[in-house]
């Protein structure tokens, strides 16, 4: 007879948007008792009126609502919450929430928090995928020391140009590329400075500098009781400024030997770090060999694409094993099927960039066969001025990569945005552009690409 599975009574959402919408949708489909938390600037936001209780935690400014750890757990005391869903951003992959909301008697829907710093910390990280078998870039294997003889034979041993990158840093900054040996010295003790200050920890690594890679990620989840399964890869290459803009599943052009090996790996360090919950091996990949950057403790913004070649929902198998249930899937059960888009659409100038909130006045979803729409937009909602300016995630899959695209390029014509500005039109120009459409393009292509126009 199967043992019943456990569930979780009541989750506290403890993000906004569209992840807030969507991790509401799944616990409404598992049966799941549900709490909205929002800002004062959100108080319009669409997952409010479909959560069974809501609770305003502050003012606009996120270190006052979002990022306020004690506003958080005292809204879950007041409404019997029994688990917490992070969502990603925010307070996703803070280690010292993770334990508060676990010392406070609530599930936290993520890893346990010492996975959580050991992963944090781009150089424990790396010990940890070499002592697993992860290929790694090649490096310093740990903080570069400030023994400057020491230091510069390291980088004659990787070979220039290389790069230097604060232990504890993310989203582009604390790294700095170094060309020249007569460089390095000065190279290190300004990435140090920058580390101490944005990340309240001045470790620096090194790294061999890849010229031409590709952003390829790994999809995991694990239970943390001795079972975990890859959804396969993604790549999320086109990028500005370090933030992915659009990403797909599974990666094109990738050597299918490589591509096997760096999965299997994967799965076993899960194993290894006794891994709980959803998360991404994030990979360069050049040359037909992958090198592992860092670990994301979280669901992703391009988790959908994942979902969409494999049918199975990530969020679900999140809260199942927060509930202490093991995995539902094995690795045979997983089957790769098709090809899936996302564009990520932000409410921004898609010239300058510049963010473009106001007052939504129509929104159209576009619709049709393999077509999905992550959003919380409607028509008449107001986008705030005080948060990160993605507004949805427009999502396709086709049994081919072609027809994925096709049907990409059909909806990005059908989806209205009116009286804001959108990066709409750079996705259109995206899916019709010639290098993108024959797949592999590197992470240095969309950055040329908006140089040359």
């Amino acid at each position: 007879m199967l043992k019943p599975q456990k569930k979780l009574e009541k989750v506290l959402i403890a993000n906004r948007g569209e992840i807030a919408l969507r991790i509401l949708r799944a616990c409404k489909e598992m049966g799941i008792k549900t709490v909205a938390v929002y800002s004062t600037a959100d108080k319009e936001l669409m997952h409010l009126g479909l959560a069974d209780e809501t609770v305003c935690i502050g003012p606009a400014p996120a270190n006052l609502s979002y990022l306020h750890i004690p506003a958080i757990i005292a809204a879950a005391e007041v409404t019997g919450a029994t688990a917490i869903h992070p969502g990603y951003g925010f307070l996703a992959e803070n280690a010292d929430f993770a334990e508060q909301v676990e010392k406070s008697g609530f599930a936290f829907i993520g890893p346990k928090a010492d996975t959580i710093r050991l992963m944090g910390d781009k150089v424990s990280a790396k010990h940890a995928m070499i002592a697993a078998g992860v290929p790694t870039v090649p490096g310093s294997d740990g903080p570069l020391p400030e023994d400057e003889e020491t230091a510069l034979r390291i980088g004659r041993e990787v070979g220039y140009p290389v790069i230097i990158k604060a232990a504890g840093g993310g989203g582009g900054r604390g790294m700095r590329v170094v060309h020249r040996e007569e460089d390095l010295i000065e190279a290190a003790k300004q990435t140090r400075e920058e580390a101490g200050a944005w990340f309240s920890n001045p470790i620096v690594y090194l790294e061999k500098y890849l010229t031409n890679p590709r952003h390829v990620e790994v999809q995991v989840i694990s239970d943390g009781q001795g079972n975990a399964i890859h959804l396969g890869d993604r790549d999320c290459s086109l990028q500005r400024r370090h933030q992915k803009v659009l990403e797909e599943a599974p990666a094109p052009g990738i050597d299918e030997t490589a591509r096997a090996e760096v999965l299997a790996r994967c799965v076993k360090a899960c194993v290894d770090i006794n891994y709980r919950g959803a998360g991404t091996f994030e990979f360069l990949y050049e040359n037909g060999r992958f090198y592992f950057i860092e670990m994301n403790t979280r669901v992703q913004v391009e988790h959908p694409v994942s979902e969409m070649v494999t049918g199975i929902d990530i969020v679900k198998e999140m809260l199942s094993i927060a509930a202490g249930n093991k995995l539902s899937f094995t690795q045979a059960d997983v089957n790769i099927h098709g090809h899936s888009l996302e564009c990520r659409i932000n409410a921004e100038d898609p010239a300058t960039f510049m963010p473009s909130p106001g007052m939504v006045k129509h929104f159209h979803a576009p619709g049709g066969n393999g077509v999905r729409v992550d959003s919380h937009l409607y028509s008449g909602y107001k986008v705030p001025s005080n948060y990160d300016s993605l507004i949805g995630k427009l999502i396709t899959w086709g049994s081919t990569r072609d027809e994925a695209m096709a049907r990409m390029r059909n909806a990005l014509d059908e989806i209205v945005v009116d009286g804001i500005k959108t990066n709409i039109p750079l996705h259109r120009d995206l899916v019709n552009d010639e290098g993108f459409c024959k797949g592999g393009v590197n992470i240095h292509y969309l950055e040329h690409k908006l140089a040359n126009q």
